[in-house]
């Protein structure tokens, strides 16, 4: 049972009908998530655009889902571990690394396992990591760019993260085979 509204294209504000379309267009469905958010057309927007600029940011396809999914997996997000485990798939990242993700055990690529020490120490830390930690990032070969691209995914996780905890957003069809829960 969700606790807030999940809105569709009739039913949302004025404001949140065209980025619901856009969400339409962009995935073939409107994900719950986005019908949650287009309660707050602004929060709607706001994710939307972080989304778009994290995903063109310096990280790869592969680095893009080691800090999505080690955010999620932190924040325990029962809808956002199955999703971006789908996308993912899509984006044909290996297998083997979403599963680590997923099981929260090391990545066998000692760089992706730089960047996700590092997230899993900005998110447990609220950004107060230690000289140490960034220098592991840095020698992993990483720079100060990557450290701010981090930060990005974590603003955009965290509406996320939050609004599916408080609406407990049903996980969408298409990703209900990829089904999540913290150990």
């Amino acid at each position: 049972m969700t606790t807030l509204k999940i809105q569709n294209i009739e039913s949302a504000p004025e404001a949140s009908k065209p980025l619901l379309e856009k969400s339409q267009k962009a995935y073939g469905m409107i994900p719950g998530l986005h019908g949650v958010l287009a309660s707050s057309p602004k929060l709607l927007e706001a994710y939307q655009i972080l989304h778009e600029l994290f995903s063109e940011s310096s990280f790869n396809e592969e680095e893009l889902t080691v800090v999505w999914q080690t955010i999620n997996v932190e924040h325990a997000c029962h809808y956002c571990v199955p999703a971006h485990t789908g996308i993912a798939n899509m984006m044909k990242v290996d297998e083997k690394i979403t599963e680590a993700l997923r099981n929260e055990t090391p990545l066998e690529d000692s760089k992706l396992e730089a960047l996700r020490t590092l997230t899993l120490s900005i998110v447990r830390n609220r950004g107060n990591v230690s000289q140490e930690d960034l220098d592991a990032f840095y020698a992993a070969g990483y720079e100060e760019k990557h450290v701010l691209d981090i930060i990005l995914g974590l603003s955009q996780k965290t509406i996320s993260n939050y609004t599916n905890h408080i609406a407990n957003t049903p996980v969408d069809d298409a990703f209900k085979k990829f089904a999540w829960s913290k150990k």
